[in-house]
């Protein structure tokens, strides 16, 4: 989605969600006043609360672009102390990673992190990486909990790796589920039940 940041200045009342990693993705307008939220990064913070992700955990984010933005301002806002930036980028991987506090690695090295998070097009369905890792399989193995915010397909190669470790995880089908839910609640006004979220989601898959 293009300017999510460009639309800023003529919003007038930027929402907590959409402050936290300055970037928009939905604007309400409510009898002509523009509210601005970022869902995405809402469905995050919900996310690792409700699969109560304990924020003691080292992480690990790889990625630093738009979607890696509200992952690692969303750790920052759960109470994640520990986290790491994996980014081959400099340019954008280390101000990601100052901007919120944390470190930037070009590359995982000796990290062993409880909590490990794929913010990057990699495992996604028709891409020249469907088929990889953005960990290596030990790294996975020894990991706590394992999040994959790649959408398509639903089973990625990392979220498959974790299953068959019987690890937990949290999958991009239900971020990006989530975080539609929230747009439809905020034009709307009507809040989907869990229930009509997780048929919708799989409806939508099942017809892509």
């Amino acid at each position: 989605m293009p300017f999510k940041e460009a639309v800023i200045p003529l919003i007038d009342e930027l929402h907590d969600s959409a402050r936290a990693i300055e970037s928009v993705n939905t604007v309400v307008n409510e009898n002509g006043v523009l509210h601005a939220y970022n869902t995405d990064y809402q469905a995050v913070v919900d996310l690792l609360r409700e699969h109560e992700v304990d924020p003691a955990l080292p992480a690990a984010v790889a990625g630093s672009g738009g979607m890696a933005k509200a992952v690692v301002a969303a750790l920052r806002d759960s109470g994640f102390a520990n986290v790491s930036v994996i980014a081959r980028n400099e340019k954008t991987g280390r101000p990601l990673a100052q901007q919120y506090g944390f470190d930037w690695r070009p590359e995982l090295g000796e990290l062993a992190p409880g909590l490990l998070v794929n913010a990057t097009p990699i495992g996604m369905a028709g891409g020249p990486e469907s088929g990889q890792l953005p960990f290596p399989e030990a790294t996975v193995g020894a990991a706590t909990t394992v999040f994959d915010v790649v959408a398509m397909p639903p089973q990625t190669p990392l979220i498959r790796a974790a299953q068959e470790r019987g690890l937990p995880v949290i999958t991009g089908a239900e971020v990006i589920a989530l975080q539609a839910a929230q747009q439809f609640a905020l034009y709307t006004g009507v809040t989907p039940t869990p229930e009509q979220v997780r048929r919708a989601s799989e409806f939508s898959r099942s017809a892509a």
